[in-house]
């Protein structure tokens, strides 16, 4: 291999860097910009709410997760009772559920003219007057809401950590007398707990991405902030400013996962890994134990898809039509694109990394992969002050030059989408096709040499072959977030340009939440296929299981 062909992965690692690196770089760019008296208004009026409610949801959405997310994955991994193997795979079906969507079904159900309510007053014969109902559109619903469908984060990775931990540890708990649970809290817990912060941080990041659900249940919080200011007001620099604080609470979350670890170790001295040994619960802990699981199954998934599908039913004669075809085609070109561009710019990126590791590379990968750690609000953000500069630069040089409009090139189509997208989703794509190729070998690749291929030669007729189920899992993942997308592509999305997620976003709204069933529904299906891909993953994900 040659110094300059290597040179020329590097330069495209850094290139991809770069550019990812743009929307962050100009909302903090921003932060200096005079903005008179906006600023001076919001951060006397509204943002100290944006900041007490984002604060507020991360507790107790944090709470939430972890008591559900750890207890269920300790449940499935350490106990034996009826219903277990079901239970593994169930737990996660909530992941496929945005939280918009869950938050308007739960309003169409549970509000004061839905069904709940009124079958309540039917039956019993009262007034508003006479009875107190929970109020779903609160901050203590939007906490209920992210909890139902953020917990799989934290069940995902605690329960993987669980499955991998030794044998032999835990049998020497047992020896020193320690029983079930203070087993749990003394040996598994701490040892689980890397996996545990981590998917804790990812839900919560989630929760300060969250748009629809809080701007439907007006619950002031920055992403709702910077949708105002941006659209409302039409401030792009005091909208660009308020990204910037929200990114100190995204940083402040990545800080805190990495000084939760502290200067702490967890390794396991063990190579022996037996089946795990599974407490038989029988009788009424059985029972508990299944209630426990079922009951953010069925609170997360089935009584919301329930409702959609029974809506969609009822609604399928005026929505199922062409606007609804052309909804679907949108939101698939979108998704596909985004995950086809993401796979591959991963596929480039890992395979430079694998055959050149230095720091600058290294480094290089680190940034490019930090976008999934930004809000969508504030990628949109990012993303629109340089293109809308860029569109005016281009028209303006072409008017003087050719007396020709070019109009608007990138916002005025989805390539400003697109690329939003990527900023935000390529770290998935790239951390499920880095972790792939670091399982094979190095002497694939000597022997790869050895038989007169280059580099180029070796990833196409060697690495992709083995890896190509890792790169469609990688797609797959992105195309269903692209799917589930809100935020961005409200903010970002040419006029007249709606997807699925928009269309219910829109007609939640206006309060036709019936009618908001059918798109919301697609969204829900679409997602399930990687929640069943990522559950048998986990379930291999053992040192042992499946031997021969």
């Amino acid at each position: 291999m040659s110094r300059a062909w290597l040179n020329g992965w590097t330069l495209f690692t850094l290139l991809i860097a770069a550019l990812v690196s743009i929307p962050v770089m100009v909302v903090v760019s921003n932060v200096f910009v005079p903005t008179g008296e906006i600023w001076n208004h919001l951060a006397a009026t509204v943002l100290p709410r944006y900041i007490a409610n984002s604060f507020w949801l991360i507790l107790g959405v944090g709470t939430g997760v972890l008591i559900i997310g750890v207890g269920t994955a300790w449940l499935v991994t350490m106990c034996r009772f009826p219903g277990r193997r079901a239970m593994e795979w169930a737990l996660l079906v909530p992941m496929a559920v945005p939280a918009y969507v869950i938050a308007y079904t739960y309003t169409g159900l549970f509000e004061f003219a839905g069904p709940v309510q009124t079958a309540l007053r039917e039956a019993s014969g009262w007034t508003r007057q006479d009875y107190w109902f929970p109020e779903i559109r609160s901050l203590g619903g939007a906490i209920t809401m992210m909890t139902l469908v953020f917990y799989p984060y934290v069940y995902l990775l605690s329960r993987a950590a669980f499955l991998e931990q030794s044998v032999c540890v835990l049998e020497v708990s047992r020896t020193l007398g320690c029983g079930p649970w203070r087993s749990f809290f003394t040996v598994a817990l701490p040892l689980a707990r890397p996996g545990i912060v981590a998917g804790l941080t990812l839900a919560l990041m989630e929760t300060l991405n969250d748009f629809g659900t809080v701007q439907y249940f007006a619950v002031d919080t920055f992403t709702t902030g910077i949708y105002r200011t941006w659209l409302g007001m039409g401030e792009a620099a005091a909208a660009a400013q308020l990204a910037a604080v929200l990114l100190l609470f995204i940083f402040a979350l990545v800080l805190l996962e990495r000084w939760s670890r502290g200067g702490a170790r967890f390794h396991h001295t063990s190579v022996r890994y037996r089946p795990l040994p599974r407490h038989r619960l029988r009788g009424l802990r059985a029972t508990l134990a299944l209630t426990a699981c079922l009951l953010p199954i069925f609170l997360g998934f089935l009584l919301p898809g329930g409702a959609l599908l029974t809506w969609t039913v009822a609604s399928a004669g005026e929505m199922i039509d062409a606007r609804f075809a052309r909804l679907v085609l949108n939101s698939f070109t979108l998704a596909a694109t985004a995950a086809v561009l993401a796979v591959a710019i991963a596929v480039l990126m890992a395979y430079g990394l694998r055959l050149r590791a230095t720091k600058a590379m290294m480094l290089a990968a680190r940034v490019a992969s930090m976008g999934y750690a930004v809000p969508g609000t504030v990628i949109a953000v990012g993303v629109l002050l340089p293109f809308a500069w860029m569109d005016n630069a281009v028209d303006a040089w072409m008017r003087t030059t050719f007396g020709v409009s070019t109009g608007l090139l990138l916002t005025g189509t989805i390539a400003a989408v697109i690329f939003a997208y990527l900023v935000r989703f390529l770290a998935i794509s790239f951390n499920t096709v880095e972790a792939s190729l670091a399982k094979v070998t190095n002497s694939m690749d000597d022997a790869a040499r050895s038989l007169g291929h280059g580099p180029a030669s070796m990833l196409a007729r060697v690495h992709m072959p083995m890896i190509r189920g890792s790169l469609l899992t990688a797609g797959l993942l992105v195309f269903v977030e692209v799917m589930k997308e809100l935020p961005a592509t409200l903010i970002i999305r040419p006029f007249n340009f709606d997807t699925l997620a928009i269309r219910v976003y829109e007609l939640a709204v206006d309060e036709r939440l019936i009618e908001s069933s059918g798109p919301a529904l697609a969204i829900v299906l679409v997602g399930i296929i990687p929640v069943i891909l990522l559950s048998m993953a986990i379930t291999r994900s053992r040192p042992g299981h499946g031997k021969g």
